[in-house]
């Protein structure tokens, strides 16, 4: 027997007892032979091939390719490749460290208006400083620095403006993770075209049918070149035939031999610079529209968000034709100098601890990854592959692209901590290619936030109660606060703005939006809402941050209940005998009565019938579980059945198209009875629905009649009332008597602060609402002067009102004007009046504490009087800023401790104001729940 037919009956062996360990179907087993097909026959995923990979290797001896982990499709063709790999040498593991040693520099081109302007700016200032270390599947390096990405992307250019390629133009891009990518990305920019990223094929016996699934992505954006790898040609130019702009297909390679001299086109920041095409997770692909504007606003915004500068060091396997891969990873690194670390994806899923092993050697800083990766590493890493790995110089892990799970946080530093992983370094994050990629983060160094809320209120109400002693509950992952300059809203049905912990469709805007999906109205349509954006996912809100619930698609509304499918899919993932990450849950209208079904479909390699209806058992304990309901349906499909996205992620909708068409076995058909019940309690729903809409509206006229009734008299009884101590019980007894009939709690507290009622003070306050104004009269005791826009003097009904209870105005834009109020104030403070500034000067609808003017603060120090800091919370989520639709929900006003001038030991009036500023500051800070904006860049 020759030693080729040994290891070719070794290696069915190990096959055999791979299968039987993951209990492949046991025909596939007994027909078992060298031509046998990896996929149809055996039904592998990409996991079992990682574990069957790993195997052989150990087994014989060899280092196999990544390449091979792609392209192998039946046990031959991986004998072929053992024979040629040869023996290797059983070495320790690698400790070294290589991080490149790059001298300071100054980090970003803050007036680049474009991604070429961007790269002009750093060869410019470091054409010599390494901007990528590449490592490829023999972990050989290849540096590329700014010159050399600029020099040969130009020759890329040259060549695309030869083949007839002008400005505005499409060039898609089909490419592996490699120095094509990146050459080829920047050629056609630099080309004037716009480049349109797709996936590269995973095998290349599948070309042809992957090729195909493209060709909507290419019909939409009217792609006249796709530049591709050698072994695509030949089944790509079977596409021109079907894509009538598509003119050429060809090879980075082919594109630099002809030389030639670059026409350098016009591009301005409104030009396109990318066309990002959804994963497809739905229906037909849609091309987000990016501009260079929108890439460098977010660029700019998650960089300054995460401190990022030229010493940090970025580590990233993630795919180049995804936006977090692509804008987040490489073109953030390129706009901050930071070095950029890249493997190819096949690299991390061969072999996961090459990830953390790549962060090891360069001491990363930065790195990112979607939430089954860290999964991947808690499965697949043995400890034995940890010896030596140190994670301490990591800042921000980001966690996002995917629902974010608080069980693997807590599970990947409870694995990675010992090794240095700092949990504060812990990054869930939201973001979307509406919105260039990244949306909101959390503050750096803080570490991942959960929510722990009451389950059955929850589901059934969508209102997120903290409930701490609830062991059912649900848990949520905080993403954090808004980028700057980026807002988010939460919104009803109906279309009306949410208050806080109320779940409802997440909108946005901001500097990074979309202009709309390119070539699409009809999906734009149902994008835009009067300047606001449609994320697609519910969310609720929280001390300002965000909290991600699901999508707006994949929600089921079952039972009376609100049902989250990614909670339910991860806990069925520990079921014995279901493939981990392939299960869907989604709901399904019932074509006889219209409502909505559960139902649960599962991967299962089990053929015994006691097997099945264990699993069945199983998965419908644990449906009831967390629900309170069995499913409706449990579907056991074979291998390979739940349909995913090229990133990974569940197709929830089009596994319900696919079932709902009969192409999966299902089960019998729920007895009539339980059809009954179920059109019952799925109406509820949609009743409810109706009934909070028409709740909210009836609410918001009833607020405002409620408040009509009361300011006509009261305006008219404050021009006649003839003592401003009668005045202001009069308007404190309407603003209570307002609180009390449209049921809005208001809870004081502080009140002790201002127990001597005889001492004038200065009270600033925060300001988020319109009224916040009313607010401070309900909650004060004695009459204050507030300080109001010089404006509102000269209007009849405000300005009569605002003389009598004793206000102060003030001009803003006259520079000598306002010098002599500020004077007139000092001199009010002075006399014994307790006077009331809002210090940010105006509110808007984004959370946060603006910065603050100085006039409370010099009018204090030059009276010498304290300053009372007033915190209030919730009048926001009441009457948010451009907003006429209140809501109702409770209010609280802090009133905090009062400082003095003379505590200070200032030795000038305006060190004395700064010092007063500040602790006021620092105490509202402390209490109003809201991020601080004074230091945001963008808003100065």
């Amino acid at each position: 027997m020759s030693a080729e037919e040994r290891k070719a009956i070794e290696l069915i062996e190990i096959i055999r007892g791979l299968g039987k360990e993951l209990k492949l179907r046991p025909r596939s087993m007994d027909a078992l032979s060298l031509d046998s097909c990896f996929d149809k026959d055996l039904g592998l995923d990409s996991l079992a091939r990682v574990e069957f990979i790993n195997r052989i290797e150990r087994h014989f001896g060899v280092k196999l390719s990544d390449r091979v982990f792609a392209a192998v499709d039946t046990p031959r063709e991986l004998l072929r490749a053992i024979l040629n790999a040869g023996t290797v040498q059983q070495t320790q593991t690698d400790h070294t460290l290589e991080v490149l040693s790059l001298e300071p520099t100054v980090t970003a081109p803050h007036s680049a208006g474009t991604l070429v302007d961007m790269l002009d700016w750093h060869v410019q200032m470091h054409a010599n400083r390494p901007h990528i270390r590449l490592y490829g599947d023999d972990e050989q390096e290849t540096i590329i620095t700014y010159g050399d990405l600029k020099a040969e992307a130009e020759r890329i250019a040259s060549g695309l403006q030869k083949l007839g390629v002008t400005t505005g133009d499409t060039v898609s891009l089909m490419l592996p993770t490699g120095r094509d990518y990146f050459l080829s990305f920047f050629g056609i920019l630099i080309a004037g075209a716009i480049p349109v990223p797709i996936y590269p094929p995973l095998r290349l016996n599948q070309l042809e049918d992957h090729l195909l699934r493209h060709r909507s992505i290419l019909q939409n954006c009217r792609a006249v070149a796709l530049i591709t790898v050698p072994e695509a040609k030949a089944v790509a130019r079977l596409l021109k035939l079907q894509i009538e702009t598509l003119q050429t297909v060809i090879t980075p390679a082919e594109l630099q031999v002809t030389q030639g001299r670059v026409l350098f086109p016009l591009l301005v920041p409104e030009n396109i610079a990318l066309l990002q095409y959804t994963s497809g997770s739905t229906g037909k692909p849609k091309g987000v529209t990016l501009t260079h504007a929108n890439l460098l606003a977010n660029i700019r915004a998650m960089g300054e968000h995460v401190e990022v500068d030229a010493s940090d060091v970025f580590v990233s396997w993630l795919p180049l034709y995804h936006d977090m891969g692509l804008i987040g990873a490489w073109l953030g690194s390129l706009y901050f100098s930071a070095l950029l670390i890249v493997m190819s994806p096949l690299t991390f899923l061969a072999k996961p601890e090459r990830w953390l092993r790549a962060l090891h050697r360069n001491r990363a800083t930065l790195t990112a990854a979607p939430n089954f990766a860290y999964e991947l590493c808690l499965k697949r890493i043995r400890d034995e592959d940890l010896e030596g790995l140190r994670l301490d110089s990591l800042r921000a892990v980001f966690n996002g692209a995917e629902a974010v799970m608080p069980s693997t946080l807590e599970r990947f530093y409870a694995r990675f901590g010992s090794y240095g992983l700092q949990r504060e370094a812990l990054m869930p994050v939201y973001g979307l290619a509406e919105c260039s990629v990244g949306l909101s983060f959390p503050p750096v160094g803080r570490g991942p936030r959960v929510d722990k809320i009451d389950r059955e209120y929850f589901m059934k109400t969508a209102r997120a109660i903290p409930s701490e002693k609830d062991e059912n509950a649900l848990y949520f992952v905080s993403c954090g606060e808004p980028l700057s300059d980026h807002e988010i809203r939460i919104i009803d049905a109906a279309g009306h703005e949410l208050p806080e912990r109320r779940q409802g469709l997440l909108q946005f805007r901001g500097p990074s939006v979309t202009s709309g999906y390119y070539r699409n109205p009809e999906k734009n349509k149902a994008l835009f809402d009067n300047g606001w954006v449609n994320s697609g996912d519910f969310a609720y809100i929280a001390d300002g941050e965000v909290y991600i619930t699901g999508r707006q698609k994949d929600i089921i509304v079952h039972a009376g209940r609100n049902i989250y499918p990614h909670e339910i899919e991860d806990a069925i993932n520990e079921v014995d005998g279901v493939r981990r990450g392939c299960i869907a849950v989604f709901g399904s209208t019932s074509r006889e009565i219209g409502t909505e079904r559960l139902i649960v479909l599962a991967e299962t390699r089990e053929t015994a019938s006691d097997s099945l209806e264990r699993v069945r058992a199983e998965i419908n304990n644990i449906v009831i579980m967390l629900t309170g309901a069995p499913p409706d349906d449990i579907v056991l499909a074979p291998p390979h059945c739940v349909l995913k996205t090229s990133s990974g992620k569940i197709r929830r909708a089009a596994c319900r198209e696919m079932y709902e068409q009969g192409s999966v076995t299902m089960p019998p058909r729920t007895p009539l009875l339980q059809v009954l019940r179920l059109l019952g309690v799925s109406l509820a729903p949609q009743l409810r629905r109706w009934k909070q809409s028409l709740e909210a509206l009836s609410y918001a006229i009833y607020a405002w009649l409620a408040l009509l009734f009361l300011a006509v008299p009261t305006w008219l009884l404050v021009l006649c009332i003839p003592r401003l101590s009668w005045r202001w019980k009069l308007i404190r007894l309407s603003t209570q008597t307002l609180a009390f009939i449209t049921a809005t709690p208001v809870s004081i507290k502080g009140l002790e602060h201002l127990h001597d009622r005889n001492t004038s003070c200065v009270l600033v306050s925060n300001h988020a609402s319109y009224l916040d104004g009313l607010i401070m009269v309900h909650a004060l005791p004695k009459p204050v002067s507030f300080i109001v826009k010089q404006e509102l003097d000269r209007q009849f009904i405000a300005g009569n009102f605002l003389r009598r209870i004793g206000c102060e105005f003030v001009e803003r834009f006259d520079m000598q004007k306002s010098a002599a109020d500020a004077k007139k104030i000092a001199y009010a403070a002075a006399e014994g009046r307790s006077i009331l500034f809002f210090p940010e000067g105006t509110f808007s609808r984004v959370p946060g504490l603006m910065p603050f003017r100085m006039g409370a603060f010099v009018a204090a120090a030059e009276a010498a009087i304290p300053v009372v800091p007033v915190i209030i919370r919730g009048t926001r989520s009441v009457l948010r800023f451009g907003s006429w639709l209140p809501h109702r929900s409770p209010i609280s006003v802090t009133i905090g401790e009062a400082v003095y001038p003379n505590q200070l030991a200032k030795t000038n009036v305006w060190d004395t104001a700064v010092a007063l500023r500040d602790f006021a500051r620092s105490r509202m800070l402390a209490e109003v729940g809201e991020p601080d904006l004074a230091f945001d860049k963008t808003r100065r």
